[in-house]
């Protein structure tokens, strides 16, 4: 059962007002913390305390100096999560350059532009894949990029190492807090590259307040014993990136993970108190969690999924629960829930939710078992959290993200668009100043784009993207996110875009559970052979069809999914077809699934 919530004293420490004063204030307020950054790069965890990392985060700072980086100057950093990438982003912010973070799961196309659109001076990568799409467009990267370095040896290019040499071979303690005076607050900090799912990526120039401000708001959410963090998601993500910089406010040990299939080793050799996480690592976790009942039989398993049921069922503030139901649930935890979080792992304080909306049984099922669930909402442009579930009463109800976070003025325009003002919104796109008006009106509202309302008791609903919203050829609106969240809770299914603009009736391109599908057939006498076989198979697609019948229940007839086809391509990071933090690219699945939409309608 999960510890009771103990709040933090802030009063002894000094508030910080840019990033890279969180090094000093780290030392200072937690002398008794000896692990700052941990990372498993080579089967071994490393880490390093907190004068550690200020020391590499200076001897970056040396070393760019070094080679000439000036206050303005673009550095690039392509790499996953590792120590190192937090020494880099305070190294460079600290002289007052301004840190670039590019996903290394990008085309050659993006870097090619990314690099040149920002004037990158000095870039830092890793890995071999990384690697051979920048020499693939090495001619035309800028002429001002002079210095590239990697993680790993290569005899190509100069090593991180060998940087850090340069380094400590040219401190110079007056200059660099020459250069750290020189920080304002309201500078920039970083540009942030949008994934670019529709055109171009746009930079996303955020400062060292806009950070500051989201840290301030948020560090009363984990508890005063919460000291350990587990990070998987994209440090290029300024959601994750963010939250590091207030785990480091908080003088908590950030450990990154090998790699999206340890989580479940890594929870357990970390035992961490708070992670972030999106909706489908978690969906994934339940899957795994549901379908570890079928090994069970008779009565266990009964058992074992009623205790499930119960959980879906759990109400997060306890003057909701019935009396019935708390019996229910203490039954449940004892018999059941308890064992799940044990092999689970961790010793949760909070998991905090985001990217995209969260299935509600979700967060009533982890909360249930010890895994409280806070849901946060925000844009790369919002720096990024417009509003999140707090430790107040009706703050973490299910279906809503939560109320605006203190300072952020949010509202929903009459065209039912959720739009924002506060310290949290960005300096404007890069170069583009253009763009920022579209987004930014002369009154400094922010539009997110999002649809949205308010509940009565003041939490803040999302109900769809206003570009996503379509027209059938009958003049009905059909918001697709909705029918996608609804059916998505399907186990059958792992991913589904549905389409319809200016067509008789909405259809779906679905890419189905293939290890909940062979689960279904031992237990149904299918033969499971392949997944290109079973789309085809009559059975399946029969089973399919049921699914959809029962989730069309829940729609009028102008919006209920009349058609669909199951695919069988893998979606992932690597092809394209998810972003770094796990969402569909709709326009990717409409482009490579055309064809396929075609048919549907024939």
């Amino acid at each position: 059962m999960a510890r009771k919530y103990v709040a933090r004293d802030f009063s002894k420490i000094k508030d910080p007002t840019r990033l890279f004063d969180l090094l000093e204030n780290y030392e200072l307020n937690y002398p008794e913390q000896t692990v700052a950054l941990g990372g498993k790069q080579t089967g071994k965890w490393q880490t390093y305390s907190p004068k550690e990392y200020r020391e590499y985060a200076n001897n970056i700072s040396y070393g760019l100096m070094a080679l000439g980086v000036q206050t303005g100057d673009k550095v690039a950093i392509i790499a996953s999560n590792r120590p190192e990438w937090n020494m880099l982003d305070m190294g460079i912010m600290q002289i007052g350059a301004v840190s670039v973070p590019v996903y290394p799961t990008v085309s050659e196309n993006d870097y090619k532009y990314i690099l040149n659109h920002c004037e990158a001076k000095v870039v830092f990568m890793e890995g071999a894949e990384v690697m051979k799409k920048i020499n693939a467009v090495k001619d035309e990267l800028p002429a001002c990029l002079q210095h590239i370095y990697t993680f790993v040896e290569r005899k190509d290019y100069e090593t991180f190492d060998q940087f850090i040499e340069l380094g400590k071979q040219n401190q110079n303690p007056e200059a660099l807090q020459n250069r750290k005076d020189a920080v304002m607050p309201n500078d920039c900090a970083t540009i942030v590259y949008t994934s670019g799912t529709t055109g171009t990526p746009k930079g996303v120039m955020l400062s060292h307040n806009n950070f500051i401000t989201q840290v301030m708001s948020l560090r009363v959410i984990p508890s005063a014993w919460s000291n350990r963090v587990l990070s998987f998601l994209p440090l290029c993500h300024v959601y994750e990136r963010m939250l590091v910089f207030l785990y480091q406010y908080l003088g908590m040990s950030v450990y990154y993970v090998q790699n999206l299939g340890t989580i479940a080793e890594n929870i357990k050799e970390v035992v961490p108190t708070m992670m972030s996480a999106v909706p489908r690592v978690l969906e994934k976790f339940y899957d795994k969690i549901y379908d570890n009942g079928k090994k069970l039989s008779g009565f266990k398993q009964k058992l074992f999924y009623w205790a499930i049921d119960v959980a879906k069922e759990y109400k997060i503030e306890s003057c909701d629960r019935t009396l019935c139901y708390k019996i229910k649930s203490a039954i449940a935890r004892k018999l059941v829930w308890n064992t799940i979080a044990k092999g689970i792992g961790g010793d949760f304080d909070i998991v905090v939710s985001g990217s995209a909306a969260i299935p509600s049984h979700l967060v009533s099922f982890f909360t249930a078992i010890g895994m409280p669930v806070f849901e946060g909402y925000g844009l790369t442009e919002t720096s990024p959290v417009i509003a999140v579930s707090q430790r107040l009463k009706f703050s973490r109800e299910a279906g809503t993200v939560g109320f605006p976070l203190p300072g952020v003025d949010v509202r929903i325009a009459e065209n039912g668009e959720v739009i924002c003002k506060g310290p949290n919104i960005m300096l404007g796109y890069y170069k583009s100043p253009e763009l920022t008006a579209e987004v930014i009106d002369k009154d400094r509202w922010f539009h997110t784009g999002d649809l949205g309302k308010f509940t009565e008791k003041g939490q803040l609903m999302l109900t769809g993207r206003i570009k996503a919203l379509f027209k059938t050829a009958f003049g009905k609106y059909v918001n697709p996110q909705v029918l996608e969240n609804t059916f998505g809770m399907s186990p059958f299914i792992d991913n589904i875009v549905v389409f319809g603009e200016n067509q008789k009736f909405p259809v779906a391109i679905v890419s189905p559970n293939f290890e909940f599908m062979k689960l279904w057939c031992s237990r149904h006498d299918v033969e499971y052979t392949t997944p290109e076989e079973m789309v085809k198979n009559k059975t399946i697609i029969a089973r399919f069809k049921r699914e959809f019948d029962k989730y069309n229940a829940q729609f009028g007839d102008t919006e209920q999914i009349k058609k669909f086809d199951l695919v069988t391509d893998e979606w992932s990071i690597g092809n394209g077809i998810l972003t770094p933090t796990l969402k569909v690219k709709r326009k990717v699945v409409e482009e490579k699934y055309q064809e396929n939409i075609k048919k549907l309608y024939a």
